[in-house]
């Protein structure tokens, strides 16, 4: 089979963890727990326990439940990490073009460069739109987004979503150079795939087969190809690691051992993506298991009561390492993990697998992090 096309070809991985902004942590699956609400408090140390680890990167979600808004959440934390990059969740559409492009040009001169967009076209809270218009207001405010970081001057744009002229484009310029923050972006329907291939840089897969990974990726590379593109592919997984696969095992048994199945789909159907492709595929994988294990090390019990990721890599280090290993050996470049508690399962991971990984950030790979970048907040002349 051919493989897919990359735009990272060395064989390194960006290693990611996920700060539980919306609700999603849990030492028992289902049962909420006072201690891991989605507080600032409790957010800000995920993340400054994945900055200490060394982790390259973290997922900032984002939702209408009761947590933190990612992009404020983002701008806070920047000054108090020292290395991670913060992969923010927005949700296109939620702000008008030019002001989310100066918004994200604060939050990403805070953070000296340390930022990623990790771009969202689920409904908005509390409305129901069809896949063609959501898609299609996305790839117009992509587009909106790369014209404004890429323009000097003045800017017209007249699309079917947004009319605007501005005098100047020199808010929305953002620290990262060469095109901005990466946009990262996930969903497998065919508008889904196609405005990834289009418009963004890293596409980011759910948890399935190896083969079925394996053809999505090559669909993929060949669309992007289709558009005279690259681009790299990243996988969004839980992963629960120890030091023996039986106490791992033990461990994935353990977090659904107090779950009410009802309770558990009440909680997937809080998500805005809870009907989306993705998750149905997931959906499909796990009722066709019989131990909820859709292949060797990847169990798919979280998805009982979580929409969106909905398995883990299980095992002991070496297990989680080799499997680890073939994603990469198939391309993947991003890989964005987790495990609950949060906290707990960061430092195992750190513990056992992460020092045996290449690993980069893929923002400097493809140098949109530049030393000493000028910008109208840097060094550029004041007008």
């Amino acid at each position: 089979m051919t493989p897919p096309v990359l735009r990272t070809e060395q064989r390194q991985a960006e290693i990611a963890w996920f700060s539980a902004l919306c609700g999603d942590d849990y030492e028992y699956l289902g049962v909420y727990d006072g201690d891991l609400r989605s507080s600032y408090e409790h957010c800000g140390d995920i993340v400054e326990k994945a900055d200490a680890h060394g982790f390259q990167n973290i997922l900032l979600p984002s939702g209408w439940i009761v947590g933190q808004d990612a992009l404020s959440f983002a701008s806070a934390m920047a000054p108090q990490t020292k290395q991670i990059n913060q992969l923010v969740a927005l949700r296109m559409g939620e702000v008008w073009p030019p002001m989310l492009a100066r918004a994200i040009a604060t939050a990403d001169h805070i953070a000296k460069g340390r930022l990623c967009i990790n771009i969202i076209s689920s409904d908005m809270p509390g409305m129901k739109e069809s896949n063609e218009v959501r898609y299609a207001r996305s790839s117009e405010i992509i587009q909106i987004l790369q014209k404004l970081w890429a323009t000097d001057g003045p800017m017209e744009w007249k699309g079917e979503f947004y009319n605007f002229s501005l005098p100047t484009c020199d808010p929305a310029k953002p620290y990262q150079q060469n095109g901005g923050p990466l946009l990262y972006f996930g969903g497998i329907s065919p508008l889904a795939q196609d405005l990834c291939a289009k418009h963004c840089d890293v596409f980011l897969m759910w948890p399935e087969t190896e083969d079925r990974l394996a053809e999505t990726m090559r669909g993929m590379s060949e669309k992007a190809a289709g558009y005279g593109r690259k681009i790299d592919f990243g996988l969004r997984i839980h992963v629960i690691v120890r030091e023996t696969e039986a106490e791992a095992r033990a461990a994935a048994d353990r977090l659904i051992s107090k779950l009410d199945l009802e309770k558990g789909q009440e909680i997937r159907k809080k998500s805005l993506d809870s009907q989306s492709a993705g998750v149905l595929r997931q959906d499909e994988l796990r009722a066709q298991s019989k131990d909820l294990f859709i292949e060797d090390h990847v169990w798919s019990g979280i998805g009982l009561a979580r929409s969106g990721c909905g398995s883990a890599i299980v095992g002991d280090p070496d297990q989680v390492v080799a499997k680890m290993n073939r994603y990469m050996d198939m391309g993947i470049r991003a890989f964005i993990l987790s495990g609950y508690p949060h906290l707990d399962e960061c430092d195992l991971f750190a513990k056992h697998v992460l020092p045996r990984l290449p690993t980069c950030r893929l923002n400097e790979v493809q140098g949109r992090l530049v030393s000493d970048p000028v910008t109208p907040l840097t060094t550029a002349p004041r007008r």
